[in-house]
């Protein structure tokens, strides 16, 4: 073989690897693309000045500039005061709710990075389900795929739109305009809609959330402290085997203590109660009093402050976020009880509420605590930034008086590209300087608000995909590909290739897709001998089409487990979504950008 047919060779059998990895989850996924380019740069197959090319690529820049941009309307409170206003205009309707979601987060999602839409809408949600009886899994899934499919209709509504734009023009094709897209992106925004309205509510399950493990007749709860008598029927029995303590739904016991000191060597689950032992818990009033009157028990008076006799205590969900340090720690190891004063009560995993046995289950993205604690105490643990409240916004104190100029910069930014004066990235940066600058959102905030697992794994696949080119792989795919399907015409390639795009997002993630397929589409609608804009458009669409399952984008994995759902209602509720949505982009892609 040719020197150059083992490079490629080489290229594929790294992108296959990387894949795998994507899918098996070995690693990060930012670490994984990363790790290739890695591989593929100490192999020489591409070298110092291909790296430049990969980091003067200006789409990172202008995904990172629009994650500022997307957290200053967030802490001005610019998003908040639209989710709040849902549930004014939602009334008590399933039908009214996914019209006024609709025609406040599609925007939304359609000029902003459409995760920080669906965390501040999330407690909304929740909320809202609470107060007008509709479950929260009727709502959630619609207000996740609703956001992808606003994200559809502008340039920079995705990071996956900004990547293929970026790669094909790379790769010599004419420029995308901002709002290019925006026709077939809303005739998308409308058919989600009213798949919805008329289908998918049917599909919709009614699941309960990780709350329903509590009493709905008796959810408050005191902080109290009782003492194990000398005499006590009870000395010698399993803490967890008391008849009253092992109704979690009842009574928590956080803490115990003995001879005055915290027992921390036994877990409380294996510990067997001595005399004079000093149990710190939470309870139900109606618990408190089957406390009182239970034998060889006795409650204690407060204790100035160690333990508050019925100091009223909050039940909440959370959701694990993706950047907390919690994730791969178990509950016990976390410390989350001794550290800051709150128990965890049960884990929603995966369409499973776990009441039992979860102390050692280690903690992902995407998992639903429901969390007890005085409310300073899980103010605190909120400041850690480890989890996001389901009951409340995230946005503890807007800066309403910055609103206006982080609704200015934003229209400005998009008002200068959409006529050409700059271009988006110009736009984009500056925009987000300006909000910092001005006060909307501190440096701090600014950097935090930036997805840099994201951006480093766009590197890492630009990287790969300069490589696939470099060694001819694009080329190589693209003749196999016509060879085989060049008497069948272009359109079913082009639906073809939305298909493989849209099946690929789900398998590894929309970004990776989006940096490898665009060039081996302009290599097909090359030996093909028609225009590569038609292939471009699929890719894009194809590659944000991810309605399939929870992992495929990060607003489904949030809602995944604040809405109780399982893995099968993405199946059930996405498939034929998916499929009306890829007979759509076939039908109509040829006519916006004709062969």
């Amino acid at each position: 073989m040719s020197r150059e047919t083992i490079e490629m060779v080489a290229v594929f059998v790294v992108l296959t690897a990387v894949f795998a990895t994507f899918v098996r989850e070995w690693l990060p996924v930012d670490m994984a693309a990363m790790g290739g380019m890695c591989l593929l740069l100490a192999s020489g197959i591409i070298d110092e000045q291909d790296l430049g090319k990969v980091f003067s690529n200006p789409a990172p820049m202008t995904i990172g500039a629009m994650f500022v941009l997307s957290e200053a309307l967030t802490r001005t409170g610019a998003i908040d005061w639209l989710a709040r206003k849902f549930a004014l205009w939602s009334g008590k309707s399933a039908g009214r709710a996914l019209l006024v979601m609709a025609l406040i987060v599609m925007p939304l999602s359609a000029f902003l990075n459409n995760t920080p839409v669906v965390v501040v809408f999330l407690p909304v949600l929740m909320a809202y389900a609470r107060s007008s009886g509709i479950r929260a899994s009727k709502l959630l899934i619609p207000l996740s795929f609703l956001s992808i499919l606003g994200g559809t209709t502008t340039l920079i509504g995705t990071s996956t739109n900004l990547l293929v734009a970026s790669v094909a023009k790379n790769a010599g094709q004419p420029a995308f305009s901002i709002f290019e897209i925006s026709g077939l992106g809303i005739i998308y925004a409308v058919i989600g809609f009213l798949y919805f309205y008329f289908i998918g509510n049917r599909l919709l399950p009614n699941r309960d959330t990780v709350s329903s493990l509590l009493d709905a007749e008796d959810t408050r709860r005191f902080s109290s402290a009782a003492e194990i008598g000398e005499d006590s029927p009870l000395v010698g029995i399993k803490l967890t085997d008391v008849p009253i303590v092992s109704d979690r739904k009842r009574v928590t016991v956080f803490e115990v203590r003995r001879y005055g000191r915290r027992v921390d060597d036994i877990p409380l689950d294996a510990l067997l109660l001595e005399p004079r032992d000093m149990l710190l818990f939470r309870a139900t009033s109606k618990a408190l009093s089957e406390l009182r009157a239970a034998e060889g028990i006795k409650l204690l008076p407060e204790k100035g402050g160690e333990a508050e006799s019925g100091t009223e205590v909050m039940t909440v969900e959370a959701i694990i976020g993706s950047h907390s340090r919690l994730i791969g720690k178990t509950v016990r190891s976390s410390n989350i009880r001794r550290r800051y004063g709150v128990v965890v009560m049960a884990i929603h995993r995966k369409g499973l509420n776990f009441k039992e046995g979860y102390q050692d289950l280690p903690l992902a993205f995407g998992d639903t605590l429901l969390l007890e604690g005085p409310t300073h105490s899980l103010a605190r643990l909120r400041k850690e930034d480890h989890f996001l409240s389901l009951n409340e916004s995230p946005v503890k104190t807007p800066r309403r008086s910055k609103i206006l100029i982080a609704i200015g910069a934003l229209s400005v930014a998009v008002g200068l590209a959409a006529f050409g004066v700059m271009s988006i990235t110009t736009a984009a940066v500056i925009a987000a300087v300006v909000v910092i600058l001005l006060g909307c959102v501190e440096v701090g905030e600014a950097y935090r608000s930036i997805e840099w697992n994201i951006l480093f794994l766009i590197y890492g696949m630009l990287g790969i995909g300069l490589a696939m080119e470099k060694t001819g792989g694009a080329e190589w795919i693209a003749g196999h590909v016509v060879g085989a399907t060049a008497s069948l015409g272009p359109l079913f390639v082009l639906a073809a290739v939305y298909l493989l795009s849209s099946i690929l997002t789900e398998l590894v993630t929309n970004n990776a897709v989006a940096i490898i397929l665009t060039p081996v589409v302009i290599s097909i609608a090359a030996s093909l001998g028609v225009d590569p804009r038609p292939f471009i458009v699929a890719v894009m669409f194809g590659a944000s089409a991810s309605f399939l399952t929870p992992i495929g984008y990060q607003t489904n994995t949030y809602v995944y487990g604040a809405g109780g759902y399982r893995f099968s209602d993405f199946l059930k509720v996405g498939i034929p979504l998916s499929l009306v949505l890829w007979a759509t982009a076939t039908a109509l892609i040829p006519i916006f950008w004709p062969f």
